[in-house]
């Protein structure tokens, strides 16, 4: 298998959790009907993410429960591999998560976020200690959350120098009041984040996928970036919709990710 048809849900934030459920079962049976394989999901859009003045309920196991069993659902009857971004109760605490769900709706895995953006720390006081890597048909990825891809580089190597040809990073990011407002992906005045996605790419000579909420403002957009570190597409800026590209696997030799002698992780 040299090809691998990818979707990146970029989509609004949800105005509620039961919104985003959704939101997120219309974008997996879309991607069916487009024949995708993977789709991969903004950091915790199910119930959403929860900002420093957020108005999100309490969490709920209950609510989580009935939307994960409605989100496998989904992916069984679209036949698509699923990455969501979600949060999760522990006996740690509330945590940060994707959950991946196998095309046949059974749950392949999870991971965690290890490495947490210290404003974060408030609401999500659990984090993750291990990685994995996930499979699809003849495809490894590898899923880095949000702050982990754009400040610690050596979690998506560690994804690489496992086999990953792809790594997914489904992040959280709107704008601050009064913030710059790009219009020009990587653009020189634009945050660093956007020319991140280039280098981890670069790095490791994977894909990597970046996963965005579609919001007004929003200082970085979804996009997927060639294993040589240049751009294969992005979503125009604060446009909802699903961004699907197709992969050419052949391309993420993975060469430099293996070459590296020393290694942190």
């Amino acid at each position: 298998m040299s090809d691998c048809r990818i979707a990146l849900a970029n989509l609004p934030v949800a105005e509620t959790p039961e919104a985003s459920v959704e939101s997120a079962v219309e974008a997996i049976a879309e991607a069916g009907r487009r024949g995708v394989q993977i789709i991969c999901f903004p950091e915790c859009y199910i119930p959403g993410y929860r900002w420093q003045s957020d108005t999100l309920p309490p969490p709920s196991l209950p609510f989580l429960e009935n939307a994960w069993d409605r989100v496998g659902a989904a992916a069984k009857s679209a036949g698509v591999l699923v990455i969501l971004g979600t949060e999760r109760l522990t006996e740690h605490g509330l945590q940060i998560t994707a959950r991946v769900y196998n095309p046949d709706g059974s749950t392949q895995g999870w991971q965690d976020k290890g490495q947490l953006d210290p404003s974060e720390e408030a609401h999500y006081p659990a984090f993750g200690s291990e990685r994995r890597v996930f499979t699809a048909g003849d495809v490894t990825f590898g899923i880095v959350i949000c702050h982990e891809g754009w400040r610690y580089p050596e979690t998506v190597r560690w994804a690489a120098r496992r086999g990953a040809q792809i790594v997914f990073h489904p992040f959280a990011h709107v704008a601050e009041p009064g913030s710059y407002r790009p219009e020009t992906f990587a653009h020189p005045d634009n945050t660093f984040h956007e020319k991140a996605m280039l280098c981890r790419a670069a790095e490791n000579n994977c894909w990597f996928a970046s996963v965005n909420s579609a919001s007004d403002g929003a200082p970085a957009t979804s996009a997927i970036a060639r294993p040589d570190g240049t751009l294969l597409s992005y979503q125009p800026y604060g446009q909802a919709g699903l961004l699907i590209a197709d992969l050419d696997l052949n391309l993420a030799t993975l060469q430099l990710a293996e070459r590296c002698r020393t290694s942190p992780m």
